[in-house]
C-alpha cells in the first residue's frame, strides 16, 4: 500500500515521504495513529503542491543546520565533567543527556534523542569519545568530547 507520511517514522521515512508498506502496518498501526495517509490521486495533487510552497522554507532549513555543522566542527573538544574514583571509573555513567547539557552551555539547543555516541550507549571511564549529532534529515555532525574528573 502506498502511503503520505505526515511525520517522521523512524526506520521508514521522513515527514511528507511517498513510501510503500504492507497493507496491515498501514491500515492497523500508521493511519489511526496519525502517522500516514492513504496515497490517492487526490492526496497525491495536495501532497505535491505543500511540497512546491514548502521547498522554499526546506532551502533555509538546511542552510542553518550547515551553519550549525560548521559551529559545532569548530568546537575543538566539548568538556563533560564527572565524579570519578581514584583509578579513573565514573560513578554512574555519561550518556546524551549529558551532552545535551554541555552543548547547552556552549550555546547550542540540541535535543538528546538526536546525539548518539559512537561506539558506545553509555561511557563509565575517563577519556576522549566521539558523538554523532543529527542536526536536520540527513545532515549529522561528529564532535569529540572529553571526560573530565571533577
Amino acid at each position: 500500500m502506498e502511503i503520505i507520511l505526515k511525520q517522521d517514522v523512524p526506520n521508514l521515512g521522513h515527514k511528507d515521504d511517498t513510501v510503500n508498506v504492507k497493507n496491515g502496518y498501514a491500515t492497523n498501526y500508521l493511519i489511526p495513529q496519525g502517522f500516514a495517509i492513504i496515497a490517492t490521486a487526490s492526496a497525491k495533487k495536495i501532497h505535491a503542491e505543500n511540497i512546491r510552497q514548502r521547498a522554499h522554507k526546506e532551502e533555509k532549513f538546511r542552510s542553518d543546520a550547515t551553519q550549525t555543522v560548521s559551529k559545532l566542527e569548530a568546537l575543538n573538544v566539548v568538556k563533560i565533567g564527572a565524579k570519578t574514583s581514584t583509578t579513573g571509573k565514573i560513578f554512574g555513567s555519561i550518556n546524551n543527556i549529558q551532552i545535551s547539557e554541555a552543548l547547552t552551555a556552549h550555546g547550542f539547543d540540541i535535543d538528546r534523542k538526536n546525539i548518539s555516541i559512537v561506539g558506545e550507549d553509555n561511557i563509565k571511564e575517563i577519556g576522549t569519545y566521539e558523538a554523532d549529532i543529527k542536526i536536520y534529515k540527513d545532515i549529522h555532525a561528529k564532535i569529540k568530547f572529553e571526560v573530565v574528573s571533577e
